[in-house]
Formats: C-alpha cells, sequence, structure tokens
C-alpha cells in the first residue's frame, strides 16, 4: 500500500497522500479483489487507485512527466478510464486536471491547494475539470473520461486528483457504507496531440518506451478494442499501434501475424467476417503507415478463442481484440 513510486516507472505521486497500485500479481495489493472492492482489470493485469474525497481533506494524486512539452496554442485531448470502488460512501462530479512546468512535490496529505501551488517555480497555469452526470458512480464497469483543451505552451508534467476542499467539492452519495470518502480505480491515461482527426502523436509515458518483443509468441494489444459491431480503430489505440509500426521500422527481417476476435453475440459466420474486417483494419494501419504488405498476414477467428466472459459487458469487451505473433524471416 502506498508503493506506488517503487512498483511504477514514469508514475509518482506530488504529495504525501499514499496512492495505491494493484497487480495482479500481488496477494496484498491484488486484482480483482483488494481492500477497496472488488474490480477487474480491463487493460491488463493492473491499475492505480486513489481517494479524490475524502475526511480532513485528505487526498491523494497521480504525477507523471509528459515525453516532451506540450506546444503552445496546440490542440490535445487527455482521457483515463475510471471505475468507483464499492466500498465509497460517495462519488464526485468532477476530475481536476492541472499541468506543470516543474514536478511538485508539496510536503502535505490533504488537498493541493491554490495557496501550495502558488509557491511553486514555474507555470501552473493550465488547470481544468473534466465534469460528468451521477451515472458515473458506477462501481463495475470501466468508464472512459475525456476532455479537449488548449496548451499554454509551458505543460510539462500532468497530475490527476482534486484539487478542491471538501466544502467546494460536488459529491453524491452512493450505498456504500465503509470508506466515508471517494475512492475510484484509474487507468489507461493516454494524452495525445490532436492534428485534424486522423493523425495523434502519444505523449504520456506509454509511448516512450523502447519496446521489446519475443518472437512467435501471441501478443495482445491493450488499447485495440472494439465497440459492439464495428471494426473502426479508436484515438486512444493509435500510440501503440505505432509502436508496432517502430518496431517493424527497426526490425527489417521481422513480419507480423494478426488475428481478430469478436465476443460471442451474433451467429458464427457474421462474427469470422466481423472478426477478420477487425485484423484487417489493423493490417491497413500498419500499410498506410509505411509498412510492406508482404510482411502483414490477418485473419479472423470469430468468438472461438475468448479470454473473457461473454456473460458481462467487461468480459464482451476484453473479448472485442486484436491479438499479433511477431515471425523471423527466413
Amino acid at each position: 500500500m502506498g508503493n506506488l513510486k517503487e512498483d511504477l516507472i514514469d508514475w509518482n505521486m506530488p504529495t504525501l497522500g499514499s496512492t495505491d497500485y494493484f497487480n495482479g500479481c500481488s496477494q496484498a495489493m491484488g486484482t480483482p479483489k483488494n481492500f477497496n472492492g472488488e474490480q477487474p482489470a480491463e487493460f491488463g493485469v493492473g491499475y492505480v487507485g486513489l481517494y479524490l474525497f475524502a475526511p480532513d481533506d485528505y487526498r491523494e494524486y497521480l504525477q507523471t512527466r509528459l515525453v516532451k512539452n506540450l506546444q503552445k496554442n496546440q490542440k490535445y485531448r487527455l482521457s483515463f478510464y475510471v471505475s468507483l470502488a464499492e466500498r465509497s460512501d460517495f462519488a464526485v462530479k468532477e476530475f481536476g486536471i492541472l499541468f506543470s512546468e516543474n514536478p511538485i512535490q508539496i510536503d502535505t496529505r490533504k488537498v493541493l491547494s491554490r495557496m501550495h501551488l502558488s509557491k511553486v517555480k514555474g507555470d501552473v497555469s493550465n488547470t481544468f475539470e473534466i465534469k460528468y452526470s451521477n451515472f458515473y458512480s458506477d462501481d463495475e464497469a470501466w468508464l472512459k473520461v475525456e476532455k479537449e483543451f488548449v496548451a499554454n505552451g509551458t505543460e510539462n508534467y500532468l497530475i490527476i486528483g482534486n484539487f478542491k476542499d471538501n466544502k467546494r467539492t460536488q459529491t453524491f452519495k452512493t450505498k456504500g457504507r465503509a470508506t466515508e470518502g471517494s475512492y475510484y480505480y484509474l487507468d489507461m491515461v493516454s494524452l495525445v496531440a490532436i492534428s485534424g482527426e486522423s493523425k495523434v502523436e502519444q505523449l504520456t509515458a506509454e509511448g516512450n518506451s523502447e519496446t521489446s518483443y519475443a518472437i512467435n509468441e501471441v501478443n495482445t494489444f491493450k488499447s485495440v478494442l472494439f465497440e459492439f459491431d464495428s471494426f473502426d480503430i479508436s484515438d486512444d489505440a493509435i500510440a501503440e499501434l505505432m509502436q508496432i509500426v517502430s518496431y517493424l521500422n527497426s526490425n527489417p527481417t521481422v513480419s507480423i501475424s494478426i488475428m481478430g476476435h469478436t465476443d460471442a453475440i451474433g451467429t458464427a459466420a457474421y462474427n469470422q467476417f466481423l472478426s477478420k474486417k477487425r485484423a484487417s483494419a489493423v493490417a491497413q494501419f500498419l500499410m498506410q503507415n509505411g509498412i510492406a504488405a508482404n510482411r502483414i498476414d490477418y485473419d479472423g477467428f470469430g468468438s472461438s478463442r475468448p479470454i473473457g466472459t461473454n456473460n458481462t459487458s467487461a468480459g464482451r469487451h476484453e473479448n472485442r481484440r486484436v491479438e499479433f505473433v511477431f515471425m523471423k524471416n527466413d
């Protein structure tokens, strides 16, 4: 508990609040069951948890350094997924976002207030809230939160949390009777530059690492997941696909085999057709970004290879995926 800085690369806490990291490999801080409820991981095996509202103005935050500073007057889209913990007594109506020029480290367990920020070196003027309605109190599904904004040009660090004290925080009561607070699980933070609607550039730490892959092993895309009855690639998937493009460009003797999948809703014949269209969409993206067609193979397997239950919306969403295998050319 409170071991996020040691367990994660590129992410830390700007205050003394003990933001938590949960992972399926842990018995003490595991998934899906943990001390604040039960929440399956949908985008891998781990996620973070933090209090956005708690007695005595206690707060927790999440901070990361961007790959590079944002460009002045450029439009960006920030998104992430949240789920309210079952043991929460309240849900909040907004998530606070703060961009800073320099890293922030304040010795407080309470709200990161304007008084604290006034003493921070560098610009901290780009702040906003992402508001939403009561249905975001859902404590089962992962729900996407997003907002577009224009950069000042001084943004190097991103902080997510609640920058209001308890009196100013808009909350609503839930059925929980345990924590006297509002605790959210959070995952898949994405910050992308918008250039038209067809080109985006990944700016969070996830897209900054040199990714390596095992040859002849099945890999599952984390963010290439499809809406029901759709084979459209979302903006959130582009950063991960560009990692594949980069890897193939750096390894010209490697080819890729792409496998599409669906959930169990629909006929076997239609799901076979849809799964192949999903694999084809990924293949087309790679070719449009310079990968030769003779290095790409793709096929669809319908709903025959589920990795999650088809009895829940979360499980069906997990099954609407694309997998890939890298192969060494002779």
